[in-house]
C-alpha cells in the first residue's frame, strides 16, 4: 500500500534530522532545468508569478540563483517541508526503520521535482502549479509533469500491492492522468469532517492536521492494507464507516 501527500508551500532553510541516507530525486535532472529557469527571472517577476509578496519574492530569487552552490545542500524531503501536514508527521522521532519503511510507502508531490521519496534530497525552492515557463513550452506545471510522472506513479503504487491512500490536496490529482491511476489501482480518499450546525463540514486546519497524523499513523505503525485505516483515531475523529464510500472513507468528530 503506498500513501500519498502533498507538498508545504513553506520551507526550512536548513534541515537537523537525522536520517540513514540521503537519495538522489528521481527527476533531479528535471527540477534543475526549472530552477536554472527561475534563476533568471527578477524578483519583480517572480512576484506576479508566484503570486507573493516581494520580501517573498526576492528570497526565492536568492534561492534559485544560489541552487548549485556548494553552500545549499540538499535536506531530506520528509524534514524540509514545514507545513501543518508535515509537522504533524513530526519525522524528529522515527527510527532508521520508520524512515526506511516511508522511503517504500510514502509519495510526495512537488511542482519542481515531481515526485518525492521521503529522503529524496532537496533544496529550497517556492513554485505554483499553475505557472507557466517558456522553457517548458508555455504550459503549466501540471501539464509538463502529467506526461512524466504518471506511469511511474502507478508502478510504484503497484509495486506496494496496488493500493493507493490519497492524503494530498485535491489539486495535486492534476499532476496525473487520474483517471488511469484510478483505473487501474485502488484509490482510497480519507476525508476529514466536524459536525457544525447539524451537519458536516470540512475545517481545513483540522483536515491538513488529520492528513498528517494520519500518515504518521500509517508509517510508525507499518499499515500495509486499507483495513488498517479504521482504527486510525485522532482528536476524536474516528471512522465513520455508515457515511463512508468505497473509495471516499469519511473519518467525523462530533
Amino acid at each position: 500500500m503506498l500513501t500519498f501527500i502533498s507538498c508545504a508551500k513553506t520551507m526550512a532553510a536548513r534541515c537537523a534530522l537525522n536520517v540513514p541516507a540521503v537519495s538522489e530525486p528521481r527527476f533531479a535532472g528535471e527540477a534543475l532545468h526549472t530552477a536554472l529557469e527561475l534563476s533568471q527571472y527578477p524578483a519583480a517577476e517572480l512576484e506576479g508569478l508566484l503570486r507573493v509578496n516581494a520580501k517573498i519574492a526576492a528570497e526565492n530569487r536568492l534561492r534559485y540563483h544560489d541552487f548549485c552552490s556548494e553552500d545549499n545542500r540538499p535536506m531530506p524531503a520528509i524534514g524540509a517541508y514545514t507545513g501543518v501536514v508535515f509537522k504533524r508527521i513530526a519525522p524528529a522521532d522515527f527510527t532508521t526503520d520508520d524512515f526506511l519503511f516511508a522511503q517504500e510507502h510514502l509519495r510526495i508531490t512537488s511542482f519542481l521535482y515531481g515526485l518525492l521519496r521521503p529522503l529524496d534530497g532537496i533544496r529550497p525552492y517556492r513554485l505554483e502549479g499553475d505557472v507557466r515557463l517558456a522553457a517548458n513550452g508555455g504550459i503549466t506545471m501540471f501539464d509538463y509533469w502529467k506526461p512524466l510522472l504518471t506511469d511511474v506513479f502507478i508502478d510504484d503504487i503497484r509495486r506496494q500491492g496496488g493500493v493507493l491512500v490519497n492524503l494530498a490536496s485535491s489539486e495535486m490529482k492534476d499532476l496525473f492522468d487520474w483517471k488511469r491511476v484510478e483505473s487501474e489501482v485502488l484509490v482510497v480518499t480519507p476525508d476529514f469532517q466536524v459536525w457544525k450546525d447539524g451537519r458536516l463540514k470540512t475545517v481545513v486546519v483540522y483536515a491538513k492536521m488529520c492528513r498528517g497524523e494520519m500518515t504518521r499513523y500509517l508509517l510508525k505503525n507499518r499499515i500495509d492494507s486499507p483495513d488498517g485505516l479504521r482504527a486510525f483515531e485522532w482528536e476524536g475523529f474516528a471512522f465513520d464507516e455508515e457515511r463512508s464510500t468505497p473509495d471516499r472513507w469519511l473519518f467525523t468528530i462530533g
